[in-house]
């Protein structure tokens, strides 16, 4: 592991600073311009479920694929009942110690793009400028036909008033503002179509499992890392290849990656750092020393 005291000339922190912080933040002060790659794990703190566990598995079922619910009402059916209790979870969220210690240290000039695999607009919130939502943003729905776009939460009222009743079920929140509905007949919950084209299938404005994210975002993703002298992974087990690619390129290209997240991770052959440590609360004391 990195050690301060082997690098002449970096201050170093408190001494009740934990050496893992200790080893981030010397990795920060030798590579200024960093580009962070953040999943699931940094908004975990805000009430918002993560999809794997520490072993990089499958906490619960695997989410809805992008194929099934373009072809399939009855999974359009689930999906919207399910969400119309679960979104609950993103839209009081709040941003916790990870996303406002990221912001501080892009304030400072250390973060110069956060690459984000996260939809719940929580970075933006905290007062990160230079965000690139890989997966959209769960906040907004799109038309899959003419490709208007709407406010989630007018579409959830407008559901809510269609499927009296549904808003009364208790169900624990997932990840995505789902919900762990089981066991119940979704075949009457009505959704709605687009009202501006009449007919087309109304989606949220995230990409799905199974679809393929935009290339002017991962194009933009690739930019920023090109300018940055290192990738700092947090919060993500890179097991889904949208987010591991960029791991992958920065290899490619003889940047330094460092990772803080608990458990295992896609690219762990990849760091030259890795941390296994409360995201949040290393972030905040990594913050507090620079």
């Amino acid at each position: 592991m990195l050690s301060l005291q082997e690098t002449p000339g970096v201050p170093p922190l408190q001494a009740s600073a934990t050496a893992d912080v200790q080893a981030l933040h010397e990795f920060v002060l030798r590579h200024p311009r960093l580009v962070v790659l953040t999943g699931a794990g940094v908004s975990t703190d805000c009430g918002i479920p993560d999809y794997r566990n520490e072993r990089g598995e499958w906490k619960r079922s695997p989410p809805v694929q992008h194929h099934a619910f373009m072809n399939s009402l009855a999974t359009r059916q689930r999906y919207w009942a399910r969400s119309l209790l679960g979104f609950k979870a993103i839209e009081n969220a709040r941003p916790g110690p990870a996303h406002r210690a990221l912001a501080h240290l892009e304030a400072r000039g250390y973060v110069s793009t956060v690459i984000t695999q996260n939809v719940d607009g929580l970075h933006q919130h905290a007062g990160s400028r230079r965000v690139i939502d890989l997966h959209g943003r769960a906040e907004m729905v799109r038309c899959m036909a003419c490709g208007a776009q709407r406010m989630r939460h007018h579409l959830h009222h407008e559901l809510a008033a269609r499927n009296t009743g549904w808003c009364a079920l208790e169900a624990p929140v997932g990840p995505d503002g789902d919900a762990d509905l089981d066991g119940l007949d979704f075949s009457r919950f009505e959704v709605l179509d687009c009202t501006r084209c009449g007919d087309g299938l109304l989606k949220p404005d995230v990409v799905f499992f199974g679809d393929n994210v935009p290339p002017e975002r991962v194009e933009a993703a690739f930019a920023a890392l090109a300018e940055a002298d290192a990738l700092l992974v947090v919060g993500s087990s890179l097991m889904v290849y949208s987010g591991y690619r960029f791991a992958r390129r920065a290899a490619l290209e003889g940047k330094p990656i460092a990772c803080l997240n608990r458990g295992r991770t896609r690219a762990d052959d990849l760091y030259s750092l890795k941390v296994e440590a409360a995201v949040g609360e290393t972030l905040m004391a990594l913050a507090d020393g620079l």
